[in-house]
């Protein structure tokens, strides 16, 4: 699966709060870190992460622009409520090797 293909499949995923769906979309390995926080490692943490962010009533995620180059796609990204960020995903094999989010 291409770096693009995976970022749509991620926002369907995100935006239906589906959390199952989402680790799917990992390595196991994988690690996600937000903003000014430290990643988090492993399948299990990310699925508990994502469950805890949607428990608390994330806001969606629309897309602005989707860029890939080679083995990464970056989104550009605001939220239902304004909120304005980037994600670096770094893809290896089809499923997501780091997350980053700015």
């Amino acid at each position: 699966m291409s770096p693009k293909t995976l970022v749509r499949r991620w926002l369907a995923a995100y935006n239906a709060r589906d959390a199952d769906a989402l680790t799917l979309l990992y390595r196991d390995d994988a690690t996600r870190q937000k903003s000014r926080t430290e990643g988090i490692q492993g399948k299990e943490a990310i699925h508990a992460g994502f469950a805890l962010d949607f428990a608390g009533g994330v806001p969606e995620c629309l897309p602005d622009n989707l860029f890939e180059e080679g083995e990464w796609a970056v989104l550009e990204w605001h939220d239902s409520e304004g909120l304005r960020g980037a994600s670096f995903f770094h893809v290896i094999d089809g499923k997501v090797a780091l997350q980053r989010n700015y």
